[in-house]
């Protein structure tokens, strides 16, 4: 009688258990399609630590193949955008003993530095004949320059500038009582509007344009979290997007504007110098994953290809952009 029992048991336990991880395995399934179907067919530009230094890769966000194009041991490249064709690459590196500006073609060849400045270049973005930059020296400036090299002009004071694909506006990071917050000008400096009437404590902000240039993207703090928010070009219909509790910091927004690209962290360990040269000496290899989600809050989720390796660095995961 007892066998019997026993038996019966066993095998319900056998049942109940293969339809739960049925279950798992389906909604598992599920979930890998749709970030799939999404991700199909895309190309996202991103630092890796893969070589043990930050480097510059193209990478398929579904397969995990990858191209490294920045290619030079020993120093520290970093924050790649997309020309509007997708045929050239700008980016920040150290090589030369200095944080300049550089371009190359989209295969890594023909690289040209665009700065010699003792400077921090960091974060470009590139539409139509301007590429928008930062340059930290003695104050925190925003400049602009031709992907030739000439016709450097200096934007005023300001952090992380991005140009709107159209051309017309450039988000930047400024200053206010109680910390930075987001704020839109004119391609020439002037016409300076405050977006975003919330003072962020811990910046990280990090404007970015939707491909209209209808809404623009960035972190804002939450209590001690940094969260995604998404605004209208002209202040309206602010949003909170992630709601995730950590670090989401910096943005991209997909060609189709249907998905955001976001780097995602436990800490914000750039507040302090010591955490910050422990963890680039370490390199975890999960410390900052790209993740992605709709502009809405909805179908977030960490890209699996991307969980690994990536750099600890703030540079985007930017989208390859769609060309004609």
């Amino acid at each position: 009688m007892w066998y019997a029992i026993c038996q019966f048991v066993k095998r319900m336990h056998l049942i109940l258990s293969s339809t739960c991880a049925g279950v798992a395995f389906f909604a598992l399934a599920g979930f890998s399609s749709q970030a799939a179907n999404a991700l199909q067919g895309q190309e996202l530009l991103l630092t890796s630590v893969r070589t043990g230094d930050t480097e510059i890769f193209v990478i398929n966000p579904v397969t995990g193949d990858a191209r490294n194009l920045s290619r030079s041991p020993d120093s520290q490249d970093r924050y790649p955008c997309w020309s509007p064709d997708a045929n050239q690459v700008a980016f920040t590196s150290d090589r030369n003993h200095s944080t300049n500006l550089y371009v190359m073609n989209a295969d890594g060849s023909h690289l040209r530095a665009l700065t010699q400045t003792t400077a921090v270049c960091y974060m470009p973005s590139w539409t139509g004949n301007w590429i928008v930059f930062g340059m930290h020296g003695a104050k925190p400036e925003m400049a602009a320059i031709h992907p030739d090299g000439t016709g450097l002009t200096m934007l005023g004071e300001g952090h992380d500038p991005c140009i709107s694909p159209d051309g017309k506006v450039i988000a930047y990071t400024g200053h206010v009582d109680g910390g930075v917050t987001g704020f839109t000008m004119n391609t020439d400096g002037s016409g300076k509007k405050q977006m975003v009437p919330h003072a962020n404590k811990y910046g990280a902000t990090f404007p970015n344009w939707s491909p209209d240039s209808r809404h623009i993207v960035f972190s804002q703090d939450v209590g001690e979290a940094l969260e995604l928010f998404v605004v209208d070009a002209d202040g309206r219909n602010l949003h909170q997007v992630t709601r995730l509790g950590k670090i989401s910091t910096p943005a991209a927004w997909s060609p189709d504007g249907e998905w955001i690209s976001f780097r995602h962290t436990d800490e914000a360990y750039w507040r302090n110098k010591e955490r910050t040269l422990k963890v680039y000496a370490e390199k975890p290899a999960d410390k900052r994953p790209v993740w992605v989600i709709r502009p809405d809050g909805t179908d977030g989720h960490v890209i699996e290809a991307l969980r690994f390796q990536c750099a600890i660095d703030g540079s985007r995961a930017a989208w390859k952009p769609m060309t004609k």
